[in-house]
Parts: structure tokens; sequence; C-alpha cells
């Protein structure tokens, strides 16, 4: 699959996500054979202002790459000044949020926000696609609510200004993560537009990832959520396209063992005092659903130091 110049060795992609796709977790599920890795949501302004917190969420590892990075913002002149910083880094790709539905990114006029404003993302499409010679991409949602659903048109507009690729989540705004995925909206965007149209929403399985691929016509799909303690889901992805075989599913103890092995990438890149606390909600998806999970959730909730934590794991298993 290509975006833009950008040629990727598969189309299974890891959707961003706050406070989750931070580089150890996105150098797990590229050991896993994702096609391409997505930052954390990156603010424009606070790069824009030199916010050193925010600055290092740009780090990238030559062993991830290639990299999207993804901003959000709403003003085209900032966005396309700091994308241009982005793309320093080591970025591939340059993708601009346009679907995140959190009260506090909305009330700025950020986010999903930007579907109410068609004309600003064609602005902010083509300030941030003149700025910089990487491949500039958008990811949006069907529209803000079931009264206003305009992703075709969004996505229409994000192309004729510079858009190399966009991913479409198939809820609204209103819905944020709950109910089901529309994924005919997808197919509409697919066909609406001439470059690769990327697939998210519902993807929990290889399974579901086949049907989405062949019920839309994307050319791509994104999985999120289904990636929480489980990067293995993009090596099952990619086998069960490429071969239709099913392969079996982690052991408890290969879960364990990637709970353990991430929380050591968590603090040696982080620090001990914020890798273990980092490390406490993927270690409760590595192991939701083993037996004596939520007693063992509780403990390590508690643990102060690695050593406790990674003892607790053990007895686990």
């Amino acid at each position: 699959m290509k975006i833009g110049n950008v040629v990727l060795e598969n189309n299974v992609f890891l959707a961003p996500m706050a406070g989750i796709t931070d580089m150890p977790f996105r150098l797990l599920c590229k050991q896993e054979g994702c096609g391409l890795v997505y930052t954390e949501m990156v603010s424009g302004k606070a790069l824009y202002y030199k916010d050193k917190k925010t600055q290092v969420l740009l780090d990238i590892h030559e062993k991830e790459k290639p990299v999207a990075v993804q901003i959000f913002g709403s003003e085209p002149d900032i966005l396309a000044k700091i994308a241009g910083e982005a793309a320093k880094t080591g970025a591939s790709i340059i993708d601009i949020n346009m679907g995140c539905p959190t009260p506090k990114i909305i009330k700025n006029g950020d986010g999903a926000a930007l579907m109410r404003d068609p004309k600003r993302i064609g602005a902010i499409v083509k300030a941030v696609s003149q700025a910089i010679s990487i491949p500039v991409t958008i990811k949006i949602r069907k529209g803000w609510d079931e009264q206003h659903v305009n992703a075709t048109e969004v996505a229409a507009i994000a192309a004729e200004n510079g858009a190399k690729a966009i991913t479409v989540h198939g809820r609204t705004r209103e819905q944020f993560y709950t109910g089901m995925a529309d994924w005919d909206i997808i197919k509409r965007v697919k066909q609406a537009v001439d470059i690769p149209v990327i697939g998210n929403g519902d993807i929990t399985t290889a399974e579901r990832a086949k049907e989405m691929l062949d019920y839309t016509g994307c050319d791509g799909i994104m999985i999120g959520r289904a990636s929480r303690g489980n990067p293995w889901i993009f090596s099952q992805v990619i086998h069960y396209l490429q071969t239709g075989k099913l392969v079996c599913e982690p052991t408890p103890q290969q879960r364990i063992d990637k709970a353990i092995s991430h929380m050591h990438s968590l603090v040696d890149y982080k620090g001990e005092h914020v890798g273990i606390r980092e490390a406490r909600k993927h270690i409760a998806w590595y192991i939701k659903g083993l037996k004596h999970a939520a007693k063992m959730r509780n403990e390590v909730n508690q643990a102060e130091n690695m050593a406790e934590m990674e003892k607790l794991l053990k007895q686990l298993g």
C-alpha cells in the first residue's frame, strides 16, 4: 500500500490513542508486523509554544518507522508551522485529527468539532500540505451527529486540498465509542474519492478485519481499542488476510510475559515512578479474562515498584 510517496509493508495500521500509543507500545505493535503506527495526538498549539512535555510525544525510534505523527488544532497557520517541526523528527506522514470526541478538545474547536466546518478543514489541509514535503492525511468521523453526516463531503474537500489518504471512523461525534460503527459510510467515502481510504471502527478480530475490507472496499484498516493488551492482533490479521488461516490466541503465559516486557519498556523509557503507573492500565488489559485477574489487578495497582509488580505477575503465571 502507498500513501503519497510512502510505501508500506501492509495495510493494517495502529490507530492513534491518547495515553496509549507511546513509543514502547508502538514498538510492540511494530514487532507484530503493523504496517503503520501513529503517535498519540500532539497539540499544535502546545508545540507552537514549545511545551516540553508535548515535544516528548514526537520521539520516534528507528525500529518503528514508518511513523505517522498525528497533530490536532484548528488554526491553519499554526498547524502548517508546527507540521514542519514534526516532520523533522523522522515522521513519514503527518496526520491531522478531525475526529476526537472529547469535550476538552471539542470546546476549542479542534478534533471532531471541525466536522461542522468543512471549509476550515479544506484550509487546514491546504496550508499543511503546502508547508511540508511528506504526505498529509486526516482522520475523521461519520459526522457530528446523525442529522449531520458529512464524511463524504469532508473527504472530497480534503482530497481537493492535498490530503493523500483519509481514515474514517464509522461513528458520529455524538456516539463517542458507543453503538455499532457504520461501515456503509466508509464504503461511500471510498466511492467518493480517488485517494486511499482507511476504515476504522469495530475491528476486533482477524475475521472482522477481512469483513471490513471486503464490505467497504477500503484500502487499509486501522485497529484501536482491540490492540490494548493485545499487540498480537496485528500479526493475526496480517496472517489471516494473506493465508485465510487463523492463528492461535496467545497463551496466558505469553500474555503475562508480554505484560512484563511492556512494563520494562515503559520503565526504561519513562523512569520507574512514571513507568509503573502507566503500566497498570496495560497490565489490566493483558490479564483480562485470566483466572484471578480482578484480584491481581487490584494488587498491581497498589504496587510501588517494578520488582513488586513483576513478582505479582509471575505468581499469576
